[in-house]
């Protein structure tokens, strides 16, 4: 019997050891690949693994550095080959002690971190982020287009150029050809009088959800549009189509799609009503949720007439729902445009072509005016440009008259139609704004 119980313990033991070896191996994680990232804000460093890293960050000081420790983990490169941003990194190195790999980085100036792990998702492994901020940089106050009570302000229009950097949601070229409609659309609404574009990315790098409808908040928007070019599963997929918001959740197979990939980042947005009662905030949110869906379902008709008038295929009838965390802004009318997909080989030609993407804005930019040319913001340049009509001069006619006859100055008929002095010839035709 003692032998027995003897046996027994021996084998309790060598199955513990066997267990705490199996686990230790899982653990063990190398390094495949270190990448930067930077943009306005913040540098990013993306450790490839190959498995789930057991990690330490802390920064020390005299001089600054920012060191990461990983355990059991081989470094599989040489740090010496890389070439850090210099906007916060001097230099790169590591060392490696005891099963455990130690990258230090020699700092220009102090930073706060934050780290994070990302599992597997298409192309990509196992991650380890860590964001490198300047101290007192969330503080830095930013020059924006705000909204202005005086008169006759610019109509603000947000253009989220999807993904970009490092982002688990975007396949092969969507982040590129993003960008680049969305620069093209900007420079069409910044030409266009009365309005004015604003970039949530004007680079190669990854802007939260959350982030992205901050900026459309912080410019005061009066309508935000996500630019995107997703790939799906079926490669036969293709067509242009554009979403709005649903609080019940995609309306089809694709939005059900489009939304799992979605959450690879989401942070859900919404308005500040901290400070107000629970009832009179969910009140103040379903009302202002009403307007916006609405609005949002007039401007995304617009703009999906204008693009089936110039897309080889739109992708299914009427306008799309999906519960995007982009869309769920209760204060800005918000529309999703899916120029096509990346996964599908003729349109992966067509968006990557400067023509096709020249069709898209161009589309885009006319849906958009006409909505604004019925549903100009109150106080708005663009509002009174929408209503202005025409007057013929007739004999007798004269400036003043013609400007008391509209309820409007001889100064803003002379800007408008860029008259140098009140001389005026019969047939001659005025631009009267906000007639």
């Amino acid at each position: 019997m003692r032998f027995a119980l003897k046996t027994l313990k021996s084998q309790i033991v060598i199955l513990v050891v066997s267990c705490l070896l199996i686990t230790s191996n899982a653990l063990a994680s190398d390094i495949n690949g270190i990448r930067f990232w930077q943009d306005p804000e913040k540098t990013r460093i993306v450790f490839d693994m190959d498995g789930q890293a057991d990690y330490k960050v802390f920064t020390l000081t005299n001089p600054n550095r920012l060191v990461i420790d990983i355990e059991d983990a081989k470094l599989k490169i040489s740090v010496t080959s890389l070439t850090p941003p210099n906007s916060l990194v001097s230099k790169i190195r590591s060392s490696e002690r005891s099963n455990k790999t130690r990258i230090v980085l020699d700092l220009k100036k102090p930073i706060s971190t934050k780290d994070f792990t990302l599992e597997p998702f298409q192309k990509f492994g196992h991650r380890l982020v860590v964001d490198l901020r300047p101290k007192g940089s969330r503080k830095k106050v930013v020059k924006t287009a705000q909204r202005t009570q005086q008169a006759d302000r610019d109509i603000i229009i947000a253009i989220d150029a999807g993904h970009g950097g490092e982002d688990p949601g975007a396949p092969g070229g969507e982040k590129q050809v993003c960008l680049a409609v969305a620069k093209r659309l900007a420079a069409l609404i910044n030409k266009e009088h009365g309005m004015q574009a604003v970039l949530t990315r004007k680079g190669d790098y990854f802007v939260d959800l959350l982030k992205r409808t901050e900026i459309a908040r912080k410019h005061k928007a009066d309508l935000f549009i996500s630019l995107h070019a997703d790939g799906f599963k079926d490669k036969r997929v293709r067509g242009t189509a554009v979403w709005v918001l649903s609080t019940k959740g995609a309306n089809s197979e694709i939005g059900r799609w489009l939304e799992q990939r979605e959450k690879a980042s989401d942070l859900a947005g919404g308005v500040d009503i901290s400070h107000q009662d629970p009832l009179v905030a969910q009140v103040l949110i379903d009302l202002s949720m009403r307007y916006s869906v609405g609005e949002s379902l007039k401007a995304a008709d617009s703009v999906r007439t204008k693009l089936a008038k110039t897309m080889p295929k739109m992708h299914g009838k009427g306008i799309k729902k999906a519960n995007f965390a982009v869309l769920r802004m209760p204060d800005i009318p918000a529309m999703m445009v899916e120029m096509g997909y990346i996964s599908n080989r003729t349109e992966n030609r067509l968006l990557k072509s400067s023509n096709h993407q020249n069709k898209i804005s161009r589309a885009v930019f006319a849906g958009v005016k006409s909505y604004f040319k019925s549903n100009a913001p109150d106080g708005t340049l663009y509002q009174k440009l929408a209503k202005i009509k025409s007057h013929k001069v007739r004999s007798g006619d004269t400036l003043s008259q013609i400007a008391m006859h509209y309820g409007t100055s001889t100064s803003v008929l002379k800007r408008y139609n860029q008259l140098k002095n009140d001389r005026l010839r019969i047939g001659q035709i005025l631009q009267i704004p906000g007639a």
